[in-house]
């Protein structure tokens, strides 16, 4: 099989060696040559362009599966629009044959606020930051367009893993006025989240939205001071943090169910909760 992913970055570079792995022929797009000579190393073959310049995306390689992956750089971009949306809109522009399967990744962040229900795809998506926005905006111009019977869209609860902690710097720095104890985390192991996105791809699934989450949302509370003692400090003074009524940076409170993903693919959690993955992360670093 043919694969051209776009954004192969913290989880796009995971999923570009599963294919490799499995004998697949992997194209990924980057703007840097530094990148490209590593894709090379790995025997994946570099396209050098950029997503927010349409002309340099108009020969993209035909591929049976597209992975759009495209994470925010603000150190080369200021609006997280123009990434999202113009520059999916590029790539729709400069594909000229149709794929079997487009894959887009999306985010949790197009929900909002549930005041920590339980929510799942059916859930209304008003999304109240502007990532979750532009995410939302994207996947409207997938399913309107020419590529809605090939697309796929799995929207990423917060995506964690080696070098990849949310909130180990806070916590480790004592900022402690910028964590709250209020509401819930939405999870997923970058490993996850990688096996996830080969195992739709092999079953070819399209017309399909899913919720890709470890299922297990602790409370904002257990998670910090479980990072807490894992750094060896013995606790977080919480009358410090924020107060629990202050909008995070997750978007919302709410517990996102991964039923129908399960029930589709199959349990492939192999970091089941937070703390398990967690573990597994800090022991990668140093």
């Amino acid at each position: 099989m043919k694969r051209l992913i776009l954004g192969c970055g913290y989880l796009g570079w995971r999923v570009a060696r599963l294919w490799r792995a499995q004998g697949d022929d992997v194209y990924a797009v980057t703007r840097s040559q530094n990148n490209a000579t590593l894709m090379k190393q790995e025997g994946i073959v570099p396209v050098i362009a950029d997503i927010t310049d349409p002309e340099t995306v108009k020969a993209l390689p035909q591929a049976d599966t597209i992975l759009f992956s495209v994470g925010m750089d603000r150190k080369k971009y200021d609006s997280i629009h123009d990434v999202y949306v113009n520059g999916l809109k590029s790539v729709l522009g400069g594909i000229t044959e149709t794929p079997s399967q487009f894959i887009y990744i999306s985010s949790t962040g197009v929900y909002g606020d549930f005041d920590g229900a339980w929510i799942d795809e059916d859930s209304p998506a008003v999304p109240a930051r502007e990532g979750g926005k532009a995410c939302l905006a994207a996947e409207e111009i997938l399913r309107n367009g020419r590529m809605a019977d090939q697309s796929c869209i799995l929207r990423f609860a917060g995506i964690y893993g080696p070098q990849r902690i949310p909130a180990k710097a806070l916590i480790q720095s004592q900022q402690w006025r910028k964590i709250t104890s209020g509401g819930f985390m939405n999870l997923i192991h970058v490993d996850d989240g990688a096996n996830i996105i080969q195992k739709v791809a092999e079953q070819a699934i399209v017309g399909e939205t899913f919720n890709v989450s470890d299922g297990n949302p602790p409370k904002r509370k257990e998670y910090y001071q479980f990072i807490a003692e894992q750094l060896g400090l013995s606790g977080i003074p919480w009358e410090a943090t924020a107060t629990a009524n202050e909008i995070t940076r997750s978007g919302g409170n709410k517990r996102v169910s991964n039923q129908k993903l399960v029930g589709q693919i199959g349990n492939l959690y192999h970091y089941k909760n937070f703390r398990m993955g967690i573990e597994q992360a800090l022991a990668f670093e140093p």
